[in-house]
């Protein structure tokens, strides 16, 4: 699955316009490195969102193409 696409789904970023923009920004991080929108997730993978005032930083722990508001956080852990 592409970045853009699992950062709306999961609701770490609230639209997949405002996720594409913010990796096209150098904001988003996989794995310690700038992450394109294109990037293709994978299980265990490290994600940095740095907009606002503090880093958010989260492990993926699945994948899945449709998550309801209740089940999206399912998806990951919080690291920092």
């Amino acid at each position: 699955m592409r970045l853009d696409k699992y950062l709306k789904i999961t609701r770490l970023i609230k639209r997949r316009t405002i996720a594409n923009d913010a990796c096209d920004a150098g904001k988003i991080l996989v794995n310690d490195k700038v992450a394109r929108a294109s990037y293709k997730i994978k299980i265990d993978d490290i994600i940095t969102i740095n907009m606002g005032q503090r880093p958010l930083k989260v492990k993926v722990l699945s994948i899945t193409e449709h998550a309801t508001k209740e089940n999206a956080a399912d998806n990951y852990i919080v690291v920092e």
